[in-house]
């Protein structure tokens, strides 16, 4: 099948992107690991001996970041709706994070315990319309949001990918209502075109 104009002009910003060759020469699983990273040197979110949770995790660039910082002692579970190859100290659950038998098992898998980090790099199929697009992902944040209320430890901390628009600054209250500080953070690695930004939701009130 040929390809159409729109997706050729993605494959070729893809292979053209610095950051996309950067990944593969370090054996990195994505360039979204040059985000958590820039994040990381800024905020220091990540420490040794953390029990993290990355949703959305596949192909899997933050999970082996993560794994690398938290080292031996600490805990990275790991979820996609897409598979992903294994990586050293990270526990991974395939399946759809919006479906309760998925967050049964990541539950099950904390067996009780709280977690330091949430990470949150989910984002629905962009069908290019934005009526369409900006609801699936705030629906998508909201749902990280409830998982981390229900998982984190008191003064633990949340990064979420989210997309500027319709829900946003709803959004935005509704995580200064919960955490002590809330950042936000345009990574150099996010396209500029993009409308996605992260938000750094630090110290957990329980």
């Amino acid at each position: 099948m040929a390809r159409s104009k729109s997706s050729k002009q993605w494959l070729k910003e893809h292979f053209d992107d610095p950051y996309v060759k950067q990944a593969q020469a370090a054996g990195l699983r994505s360039r979204a690991v040059f985000k958590l990273q820039e994040i990381q040197s800024k905020d220091h979110l990540l420490q040794r001996g953390m029990r993290v949770v990355d949703l959305g995790a596949a192909p899997g660039g933050w999970s082996q970041y993560a794994a690398q910082i938290v080292g031996e002692t600490g805990t990275v579970i790991a979820t996609d709706i897409l598979p992903m190859d294994s990586l050293a100290g990270v526990a991974f659950l395939q399946g759809d994070f919006q479906e309760q038998e998925v967050l049964n098992r990541v539950m099950e898998t904390l067996d009780g315990g709280l977690v330091d980090l949430v990470m949150s790099d989910m984002a629905p199929n962009i069908s290019g319309v934005a009526t369409v697009d900006q609801p699936k992902a705030m629906y998508l944040a909201e749902l990280a949001l409830d998982f981390a209320r229900s998982t984190l430890a008191p003064n633990g901390d949340f990064l979420v990918k989210v997309f500027q628009g319709y829900g946003f600054d709803e959004y935005f209250r509704n995580l200064k209502g919960t955490f002590a500080k809330v950042l936000t953070r345009k990574p150099k690695a996010s396209r500029n075109r993009s409308r996605e930004v992260y938000l750094l939701a630090r110290g957990y009130n329980v």
